[in-house]
């Protein structure tokens, strides 16, 4: 296969209704698939909200959002979901029991050159692949919320899959308007989680160290970083529930990934998800979307050099594993968590020697986890 024309997105929850939308916004025949028509009732009315807000905006024209809404065709039946789907991009539930019923089924009625791809965050692909007999056909495409906002798209080809169909799937995010990233090997977190997630729980631990405040924190990690908003507040707009999930998972796949602070757990434990149950590290008024007061004055009450130094060293670790390069890295966290300064270049300007004397003092009061990558030995004589 050389071209993919139908499309088949399997769940249509905020994520699915996204990639159905910019898959119908980009030329494609879409089938948009649910276990209910109450839920694609709803998915569908989403999609028309969000295209005539296009509308109103002139992004679009109105006959251009009628062309877009009959390329999308919501569906319960499995077999005419499948029928005639050059790709399925299954947007389930992040359970891996559900995923492997889901591909088996998928397995059992799509056409034999049907390409899989799973939105995935943290899950192993290769294991995804196993549950079928087309482990060259099976590959991670993981978007972002809101995919209809968010460049990024990590591809991930799993152990088995073919470099032809990665290929595919790289041109397949282009024609959505999208930056592909390829994370080359499927490990735990990919790219963007693998930074992301780890450095949640090491901003809780470094306000324990140096006895700082959340807003201390998030405003370092704003204007010393160049993040768009604190560590904290990310992870209230992404969901406690989902950072919760994926540090179970990842942490369950690699020790190494990340050391876990035990308020994830206690937030999830008490509903305390972020925005979506409007409390979490922060406390809302209601769902809409609230900034924390943050500021300059707050961020120099902070050495961010724990934080900096556990996002780089797992940088490096991806580096070193051949999971991606420099290049592909500032990439993905420029367009995946809004960096305005460049990962590598927040290091440089930190001193590479002095995240990796700061990962060593650590790896002293608190175990190997925080052991240097060699990479940063190599950024080090290069920046001599």
């Amino acid at each position: 296969m050389t071209s993919i024309r139908d499309v088949t997105v399997l769940g249509s929850g905020v994520m699915g209704h996204g990639i159905a939308q910019i898959s119908a916004m980009a030329g494609y025949n879409v089938k948009l698939r649910d276990i209910k028509e109450e839920f694609l009732d709803n998915a569908m009315e989403k999609i028309r909200w969000s295209l005539s807000k296009m509308v109103k905006k002139n992004k679009i024209t109105p006959q251009e959002e009628s062309s877009i809404l009959s390329r999308i065709t919501p569906v319960v039946d499995m077999n005419d979901a499948l029928n005639n789907s050059d790709l399925v991009i299954e947007v389930v539930p992040e359970n891996m029991d559900i995923k492997r019923k889901v591909y088996a089924e998928l397995d059992s009625i799509a056409a034999p050159d049907t390409i899989f791809a799973s939105n995935t965050s943290t899950l192993p692909i290769t294991e995804i692949a196993k549950t079928t007999n087309r482990k060259d056909m099976v590959i991670g495409v993981h978007f972002f919320n809101p995919p209809q906002l968010m460049k990024l798209v990590e591809v991930i080809p799993g152990a088995d899959t073919s470099s032809h169909i990665t290929e595919v799937m790289e041109n397949f995010v282009k024609a959505l308007g999208k930056t592909p990233v390829i994370c080359r090997r499927d490990v735990p977190g990919f790219i963007i989680n693998r930074l992301f997630i780890p450095m949640v729980h090491e901003a809780l631990y470094m306000m324990e160290r140096q006895n700082i405040s959340k807003e201390v924190v998030d405003s370092s990690v704003r204007f010393h970083m160049g993040f768009p908003m604190g560590i904290f507040e990310l992870a209230d707009f992404t969901g406690l529930d989902v950072i919760h999930k994926a540090s179970n998972e990842m942490f369950s796949r690699d020790k190494k990934v990340l050391r876990q602070h035990p308020t994830i757990q206690q937030l999830f434990e008490e509903n305390k998800l972020g925005q979506k149950s409007g409390e979490g590290f922060y406390m809302y008024s209601d769902t809409k979307y609230e900034r924390i007061e943050l500021s300059v004055e707050l961020a120099d009450k902070c050495n961010p050099i724990d934080i900096i130094a556990n996002i780089t060293n797992n940088a490096a670790w991806l580096i070193t594993n051949n999971v991606s390069n420099t290049v592909e890295i500032d990439k993905a966290t420029a367009l995946g968590l809004g960096l305005k300064i460049s990962l590598f270049e927040t290091a440089k300007n930190t001193g590479i020697q002095k995240i990796i004397d700061s990962l060593n003092n650590l790896t002293r009061q608190y175990g190997q986890f925080y052991e240097p990558d060699p990479f940063l030995r190599t950024l080090a004589e290069n920046s001599e």
